[in-house]
């Protein structure tokens, strides 16, 4: 091989190797306060999933660790804002409330999905708005917030989400959040990193589910007609977050 092959080798390897770096960084270590978004979101999926599955036990268990990982990320963001243990204790309280309900659809107050979607509105909308805070690490917070939008159409009605914040994840519905992800996702090099190219493929099966949640509409019916699929859409959500912080872990460390 010749001076120049080796030197258009080499500059190749450099260019690949410099594209997986910038992907994996874009995906920088989460804060505390973008943790608080993830979990809470989750939290509250995790209480849809109890009493739309019937209180089974593993949705009963994954929702307390769910909150206990809520909890011990608000403590470490409490230097970003004070209000967010608060806020925090409050989206506990109704996450317990609706347990403490039981299966049968008749105990829950008709007022509850309101207060549980408030309480869970007002402690995204103070851990994203804390100072420095980069809106290139909500990705993870707005799918597991659609997941929330998902699981509360197919279960206990409509998710009231901030119309008063157009401007933000927490005001936004499928509509304006799929396209968003599409361009982040689509600006990340799949075949560069192999951990990206996952990501893309898992939004893929997401955003078809999302994008048929058929949120502009007072009908509790998919825009296509098919049945919801919730504890599909939970899965493959949980799988894809978890693959982005990972990531960021990556980056963290580098």
């Amino acid at each position: 091989m010749n001076r120049n092959s080796l030197i258009r080798l080499y500059f190749s390897l450099f260019i690949g190797i410099a594209a997986s770096f910038s992907a994996v960084a874009q995906a920088a270590a989460m804060t505390a306060a973008e943790q608080v978004q993830v979990y809470a979101s989750r939290a509250t999926s995790s209480l849809l999933l109890v009493r739309g599955e019937g209180f089974q036990e593993e949705h009963l268990t994954r929702l307390e660790k769910d909150i206990a990982d809520l909890e011990t990320s608000a403590q470490a963001a409490v230097s970003a804002s004070s209000e967010i243990p608060e806020l925090t204790t409050k989206l506990v309280t109704q996450l317990r409330l609706g347990v403490s309900f039981g299966p049968n659809e008749d105990n829950m107050p008709w007022e509850y999905p309101q207060d549980l979607a408030k309480a869970l509105r007002e402690l995204l909308t103070v851990a994203r708005g804390v100072p420095d805070a980069d809106p290139l690490g909500e990705l993870p917070a707005q799918v597991e917030y659609l997941a929330v939008q998902y699981l509360s159409r197919s279960y206990i009605g409509s998710f009231e989400i901030a119309r008063e914040q157009p401007d933000n994840y927490v005001g936004q519905d499928e509509r304006i959040l799929v396209p968003q992800i599409d361009k982040e996702l689509g600006s990340l090099d799949g075949k560069a990193n192999p951990a990206v190219a996952k990501l893309q493929t898992r939004w893929k099966f997401l955003r078809a589910a999302l994008m048929d949640m058929n949120s502009g509409s007072n009908a509790l019916a998919s825009a296509s007609g098919r049945a919801f699929a919730p504890t599909t859409v939970d899965r493959h959500t949980r799988s894809m977050t978890g693959q982005w912080m990972g990531l960021g872990q990556v980056a963290g460390s580098l």
